[in-house]
């Protein structure tokens, strides 16, 4: 399984993401930069969006910024 992500918007509460199986981005991603707590504009948090944003706050943590980008393979 392949999910990748794309920064799309970042202001100073949170940051999007399009994110989707082999580069399709049809969904989004939005995580709150105060609490982290991390949703799925589609209301579905299933195993891609928990992959994606899970690579997405290891970038993170490791750069201190967001990335412009994400792919998660396994």
């Amino acid at each position: 399984m392949m999910v990748t992500a794309r920064k799309v918007t970042e202001d100073k509460d949170e940051v999007r993401y399009q994110f989707g199986f082999d580069r399709q981005f049809d969904r989004i991603l939005v995580i709150n930069k105060v609490n982290w707590e991390t949703r799925s504009e589609d209301g579905n948090f299933d195993s891609a969006v928990g992959m994606i944003a899970a690579k997405i706050k290891k970038t993170w943590r490791e750069q201190g910024e967001f990335p412009p980008g994400a792919i998660f393979a396994s």
